[in-house]
């Protein structure tokens, strides 16, 4: 009876296989918006590419919070759960609005500094995908994953300086002569700097985990 009981309730281990499975959609959704950021006809396909990667990260967010209802014993505390995957699915809601807003204004041209975020971008999602597996030995990845948070910190600052300069750069080639360009590019440099800040909060949320559990 024990065993059935057993078989019908989702096990510690499949939180962490979702949590990575999310993981690896969080890195595909980058490398698609890093290419869009390319311009041109591409647009188009790597938008629906987001698209597609973003609903297959709500399937997976759904079942992680099904299953913190269906187990009675979770790897680390529920809130920190939910938590964790509502901030890994903002980071890939977060490029599909980018996605979103690149065809609602039919933009096809993008900035330098637009392209060196979207590398940030990359590189954010890389590391997550890295840290999300070491959550499986919380006490013996306590160093790696702090290093992980830091890391995510440091080049979202990097990120805000690189934004920073670009709306700057964008006001300047436009206050006189398009402004409706300025509005445009604002947007979607907004849209790029919430992106790492959704890396960022997920960063947080693993630095949070560690340091209830060490």
């Amino acid at each position: 009876m024990l065993s059935w009981f057993q078989a019908l309730m989702p096990g510690e281990e499949r939180f962490f296989d979702l949590f990575e499975r999310h993981a690896e959609t969080l890195v595909a959704g980058s490398l698609a918006l890093r290419a869009l950021l390319e311009g041109g006809e591409g647009v188009l396909v790597h938008s629906q590419e987001i698209r597609r990667k973003e609903h297959e990260a709500d399937a997976v967010a759904r079942d992680v919070l099904l299953a913190v209802r269906r187990t009675f014993i979770t790897p680390f505390d529920r809130s920190d759960i939910r938590d964790l995957i509502t901030a890994m699915d903002d980071a890939i809601d977060q490029m599909h609005q980018t996605a979103k807003a690149t065809l609602l204004y039919e933009t096809r041209d993008f900035d330098p500094p637009m392209r060196r975020i979207g590398d940030i971008i990359v590189e954010a999602a890389k590391l997550t995908r890295d840290a999300i597996p070491l959550l499986r030995a919380l006490r013996q990845n306590a160093a790696r994953l702090n290093a992980f948070s830091e890391e995510v910190i440091r080049i979202e600052d990097d990120a805000d300086g690189i934004h920073d300069q670009g709306l700057k750069a964008l006001f300047q080639a436009h206050r006189h002569s398009d402004p409706m360009a300025f509005i445009v590019g604002a947007e979607i440099y907004d849209h790029l700097e919430k992106v790492v800040d959704c890396f960022e909060d997920v960063a947080d949320r693993v630095a949070g985990i560690v340091m209830e559990h060490t």
